[in-house]
């Protein structure tokens, strides 16, 4: 797989807001995991942020540079064979390739699965963005889950499941989940892979999703 452009050069830039990019630009893929939000999920971290969060948990992804271009369409058909409950998207910024992950997020939901995002914006931040950029109003209509907030360091926190700082909040977004329900409370987890000599580690606030014995590259394979 060819790794995709750089910004202003991405494919399907020159298409506009109503002709979203069919690839997105992938920083890595876990397959299966239980520590990226509720039940067993295909979790997609994208590649490139705006925003330089003081001790960010994955600052390899901040870049906005090549790594893994993959289509829309294999994405949806990845996460769908992966017998699994929903995705979820991480980054970088999900909300940097709002048109793209907007076709996944709509793309799974309609096959049953649940979305969950992780976006370093707050809630009332996207909302007021929505109301001019439809590809980040529809990525947001396609939520059941979002994660907001800036990752802040000093306010760090494993005790609270799925969140990676104590400003941040989890926003219920459809009534597929219940905030009663008991798998919403709990630490933090962590998950390690070992495959092939590489260590890949994700789900805890300190480290984020990477690799640890390579380059930090490899999205496809996760």
């Amino acid at each position: 797989m060819r790794s995709v452009d750089a910004p202003g050069d991405t494919p399907g830039a020159e298409r506009g807001a109503a002709d979203p990019p069919a690839v997105l630009n992938i920083a890595a893929i876990v397959p299966c995991t239980e520590a990226e939000g509720p039940g067993r999920r295909f979790a997609i971290w994208v590649q490139g942020c705006p925003m330089r969060c003081k001790g960010c948990c994955n600052p390899e992804m901040l870049p906005f540079a090549p790594r893994d271009a993959i289509p829309v369409d294999e994405l949806i058909e990845r996460a769908c064979a992966a017998d699994v409950e929903g995705v979820s998207l991480l980054g970088g910024e999900p909300f940097a390739q709002a048109g793209g992950l907007a076709r996944v997020a709509e793309g799974v939901r309609a096959r049953g699965l649940s979305v969950m995002i992780f976006t370093g914006y707050t809630m009332a931040e996207l909302r007021a963005r929505a109301q001019d950029d439809d590809d980040a109003r529809r990525l947001l209509a396609a939520a059941d889950l979002l994660v907001d907030g800036r990752y802040e360091a000093r306010e760090r926190t494993t005790t609270r499941r799925w969140i990676g700082s104590k400003n941040q909040v989890l926003h219920f977004l459809s009534e597929r989940y219940d905030e009663r329900d008991p798998q919403f409370r709990g630490d933090n987890q962590v998950e390690l892979r070992l495959k092939d000599g590489v260590l890949t580690v994700n789900g805890w606030p300190l480290f984020g999703a990477r690799r640890r014995l390579d380059d930090g590259r490899g999205g496809r394979d996760g």
